[in-house]
């Protein structure tokens, strides 16, 4: 069995405005990985994402970009234990 992992990420720069979440659930889906992405009130874009770690790491390294017309400043990743509640990928506020 593949090893799990869970990141809850948090992406500054031109990251709203510009399909972030629209892309990073394509990605998300792309590679397997459930759970959501949500735009913060300071400008931000949350996501916290659970599924095989190889998966979840492509994933991260794609964030650290994002999708064309992002500009990503930087990129906080807080590894958490994986619990394997999110069945899908879904976009939140």
């Amino acid at each position: 069995m593949k090893e799990k992992a869970r990141v809850h990420l948090f992406i500054s720069g031109k990251v709203q405005g510009v399909f972030f979440r629209l892309n990073a659930k394509k990605k998300a889906e792309e590679l397997g990985v459930s759970g959501w992405a949500g735009n913060l009130s300071d400008g931000r874009v949350e996501i916290l994402i659970e599924g095989e770690k190889e998966n979840i790491e492509k994933l991260v390294k794609w964030a650290q970009k994002g999708p064309l017309f992002a500009k990503v400043d930087e990129l906080e990743i807080e590894q958490q234990e994986f619990k394997g509640e999110f069945h899908s990928f879904e976009i939140k506020r």
